[in-house]
């Protein structure tokens, strides 16, 4: 890794090439869970998931990302930021051959947990690489990180557009292989547009990343398995109650060790916990807005693969426009926490409509056009306040843990808010006294848009309880 004094007086002349590859990489990451959604109702009949199950496509993907990220930040703060970056491309390529050719679920819910597990490398490695490329011009900083922004964006884009064409007419299978090809090429890119990193001394705290990692894994499959056993069931109790605990231990092995994986130091940086916190809780309803309209489109309305991505479309070029040309002025004129306060509450409006108004016998633009709208407007402006909170304020050395951090929050949020809503769908469909199983089903995804919802409310109160910027702080 270059050190700030190196990155300031050298810019590297390639800086832009290399933002273009590390965007791409982000890019292929952020599409997964858009590609992979779009095909799930064809994974679930292909490989016999139930209704329950199918969830762990998307949870153990999430589970293996979100526990692994401060590992891969420390790792690439460590042994180098292209090394990692490289051996999460790596592994990321080859989970996905696997899950392209699972030959049942279990097999793809392996390939999907190492798919995680590469990506957790890729993701620190290559928002660090961006800081450290672009420390020396605070300007080309923030363009920078549109263009991150715009890439992630962009990869909800293209996941969506390109899963429905690829169930369609090639298969959901290709929805995986398709990494495959363009990870080789981003190999083989990769040492002629990032320098070797210089390697730092340290020690990794391995029992750390072991103990949060199992905390993580044990409450998504409490929470999950809670629908079959029953809340209140031994198992039940036994495995969240472990996974607290561990989580626990996790928090204090950090305040023992003299080089943690997570220094809880860090969070005394002004803003981060507020920003992480709201992370959570903007993924934590994110994930099943994307699960749950994907299963409406397709199990209640019928719609086809292809149709389905077709119709959600206008989420991404919402979101990029949002990101690009709004939220960032909006930000700098009234701060974070106004901007952060209206994103959360478009958003708890936008869950709130679909969960009263998407009959069994609804149409896209009665009934799901105007929701879809204010999600992505809220999901914009939302998202750039919760980043900068998140990670501004760092020091380079800590580039990598930091973005470790806020990207374990949004993982994390994601997996336990989905595992939670997808067990609230179920029970609420299985007790349903509706005749029609379509429309008991459809019960149980209003459930899920209601609660997540809720989550969106909790995330404006956090921004008006929690979050100061700049602007707030010029009047003290």
């Amino acid at each position: 890794m270059s050190t700030p004094t190196q990155t300031i007086s050298r810019p590297d002349p390639n800086r832009w090439k290399a933002l273009v590859l590390l965007c791409t990489a982000f890019t292929m990451t952020t599409m997964d869970g858009t590609i992979m959604q779009v095909a799930l109702p064809a994974i679930k009949e292909g490989l016999g998931y139930t209704q329950v199950s199918l969830q762990w496509v998307v949870n153990a993907y999430i589970i293996f990302f979100g526990g692994l990220l401060l590992l891969g930040g420390k790792f690439s703060d460590l042994f180098g930021q292209r090394r990692i970056f490289m051996w999460g491309y790596s592994i990321l390529t080859l989970a996905s051959l696997l899950a392209g050719f699972a030959w049942n679920d279990s097999v793809l819910n392996v390939a999907r947990a190492f798919q995680g597990a590469g990506s957790a490398l890729i993701t620190p490695a290559a928002m660090s690489i961006v800081m450290t490329l672009f420390a020396a011009n605070p300007k080309e900083m923030n363009k920078a990180l549109a263009f991150w922004g715009l890439s992630g964006a962009a990869g909800g884009f293209a996941g969506v557009f390109l899963g429905g064409i690829i169930t369609e007419w090639l298969g959901w299978r290709w929805t995986f292989l398709i990494y495959v090809p363009i990870g080789i090429l981003i190999l083989l890119l990769t040492p002629g547009l990032l320098k070797k990193s210089v390697r730092r001394t340290g020690s990794i705290d391995y029992t750390g990343a072991i103990s949060v990692t199992a905390s993580i894994v044990l409450l998504v499959y409490g929470i999950v398995t809670a629908e079959q056993h029953g809340w209140s069931s031994p198992a039940t109790i036994w495995t969240l109650l472990l996974g607290i605990l561990l989580f626990i231990l996790f928090i204090f092995i950090q305040a023992k060790k003299s080089e943690p994986l997570l220094p809880l130091r860090t969070f005394k940086i002004p803003n981060l916990a507020a920003g992480n916190i709201a992370l959570i809780l903007l993924n934590g309803m994110w994930m099943p807005f994307n699960y749950f309209i994907m299963l409406y489109l397709q199990q209640v309305l019928k719609y086809s693969p292809l149709k389905a991505g077709m119709a959600l479309i206008p989420v991404p070029i919402i979101i990029a426009i949002t990101m690009i040309f709004i939220a960032g002025k909006l930000v700098e004129k009234f701060g974070l926490k106004v901007v952060l306060f209206v994103g959360f509450l478009a958003l708890g409006g936008s869950m709130l409509l679909l969960a009263f108004d998407t009959p069994v016998n609804g149409t896209y633009l009665a009934n799901l056009l105007l929701a879809l709208v204010l999600g992505s407007i809220g999901r914009g402006l939302a998202y750039i306040p919760a980043q900068k909170a998140a990670i501004e304020g760092a020091k380079p050395e800590e580039s990598g843990l930091v973005s470790g951090i806020y990207n374990t929050t949004s993982q994390v949020g994601a997996a336990i808010s989905l595992a939670i809503m997808v067990v609230i769908a179920a029970a609420t469909t299985s007790s349903s006294i509706a005749g029609d199983s379509i429309v008991a089903l459809n019960e149980g995804f209003h459930q899920a848009f209601f609660w997540s919802g809720m989550v969106a409310f909790a995330g404006a109160i956090l921004a008006l309880l929690l979050v100061r910027s700049a602007k707030q702080e010029k009047t003290l």
